[in-house]
């Protein structure tokens, strides 16, 4: 273990500005967005969960956005006008009091109200969408959701560039791990020194999911037989989580020295996420887990030398299971048998988790723009896990990491 002071550590302030979306930025969204509705049949978007918000108008305050298959954007702010009309480069934006507003504004300005609306199923509760069924005129509501991860789907030049200042932050922070590891920190402890690290250097810390059975939080630390435990604990300072109502995340065990640690980080900066996983130890580690985790590290190279525009993620997923299986790890490979997962990476933007899913049996098919955080993982049961994670982009001739974390083993 290195020591070192904070003042090596500070914060850089050009990653703390605000941030706002250029105006080309949202226009290039909207054509997109609006060409996927023609395509679909859809006559307009009426957009409720916060990220498309952001997305599509470059504000997150509390409001609504009307997107119609041809035409201007409609913003309408229930709370903060004056800061949405700062934030969002949308011409038209208005305030207004009341929900109940909203048909006959919408009305007004495109002198009718649309006949098909689409909604974002995926995240609408029940109550709210019959809520704007008895409000809205319209003929027919049909899920929208598609149309909008569809298009949220490439990210452009600038969403590389936010997602690169993610990555750099992210790195400063897995260096900073390296300084503060040792054995008699617990789980939670080591987690939270460098979560408040993290903070310090302008990590948003509430990680963005779409899935209402989907918890995001950034502090997960797996050390020694953590890793390997499945099912049931015997209590919750013996295991990963704090308690039966939570078991996830990091937990009470002390860190310990010549034992596998799981380090899993979910950053993020204005809003764009990194999903990063690397492998620490304190003092050396076995030679059995230091195997498993440079194996794991082979795979994950093997699967981005694979990587290139066109092939499914079906492909990629099995090309990285055969790798497994041939350098012997098949039977602990993304868990144990009858546990296993079915995938080895997600989408990843303004959300942490987004589509397309590289899965097993899934026909999407890779296109320059994606981003993805690749994950192949180990579970020994009852052992350790082993493990690496990175966030890539497609590119026209195969694959470039954005993360900037060494794909490496700490030995610290």
């Amino acid at each position: 273990m290195t020591t070192s002071t904070d003042s090596e550590y500070q914060p850089n302030s050009k990653f703390l500005q605000p941030l706002t979306v250029p105006f080309a930025e949202i226009t290039r969204r909207l054509l997109n967005v609006q060409t996927i509705l023609q395509k679909n049949g859809i006559d307009a978007l009426f957009i409720v969960q916060r990220v498309d918000l952001f997305y599509f108008s470059g504000t997150a305050q509390n409001g609504f956005l009307f997107i119609p298959a041809e035409g201007s954007p409609l913003l309408l702010i229930k709370r903060y006008l004056p800061r949405a009309q700062a934030e969002s480069p949308l011409k038209h934006i208005v305030g207004i009091e009341s929900i109940k507003e909203i048909p006959g504004l919408i009305s007004d300005f495109y002198g009718r109200f649309p006949k098909i609306i689409g909604l974002e199923f995926d995240v609408l509760p029940v109550r709210t969408f019959h809520f704007y069924r008895r409000l809205f005129p319209a003929e027919k509501f049909i899920d929208g959701a598609g149309s909008i991860l569809q298009a949220r789907m490439i990210k452009s030049d600038w969403e590389i560039e936010q997602l690169e200042r993610t990555a750099e932050m992210s790195r400063r922070t897995f260096e900073y791990m390296q300084t503060i590891i040792r054995p008699g920190l617990s789980e939670m402890e080591f987690a939270g020194l460098y979560e408040t690290f993290a903070r310090r250097l302008g990590h948003g810390a509430g990680l963005r999911v779409r899935d209402f059975l989907t918890e995001g939080y950034p502090w997960h630390v797996l050390s020694g037989k953590n890793g390997g435990m499945v099912g049931m604990l015997d209590s919750p300072a013996s295991g990963a989580g704090t308690s039966v109502a939570f078991p996830c995340g990091a937990g009470g065990k002390l860190l310990a020295s010549n034992e596998p640690i799981m380090v899993d980080l979910g950053f993020v900066l204005n809003g764009y996420h990194m999903d990063e996983t690397r492998m620490f130890a304190i003092g050396s580690m076995p030679t059995r887990a230091l195997k498993a985790c440079r194996a794991a590290i082979e795979i994950h190279n093997a699967v981005l030398d694979a990587v290139k525009p066109d092939i499914t993620v079906a492909e990629l997923f099995e090309h990285s299971r055969k790798t497994a299986e041939s350098l012997g790890y098949a039977e602990p490979y993304l868990g144990p048998p009858g546990l296993k997962v079915t995938f080895i990476g997600h989408g990843i933007g303004l959300e942490l988790v987004e589509p397309p899913i590289i899965a097993r049996n899934k026909p999407d098919r890779l296109k320059p723009g994606m981003v993805f955080a690749l994950e192949p993982k180990m579970v020994f049961q009852n052992e350790f896990s082993a493990g690496v994670e990175s966030v890539f982009t497609v590119t026209e001739t195969g694959a470039r990491l954005i993360s900037k974390v060494p794909v490496d083993v700490f030995i610290c």
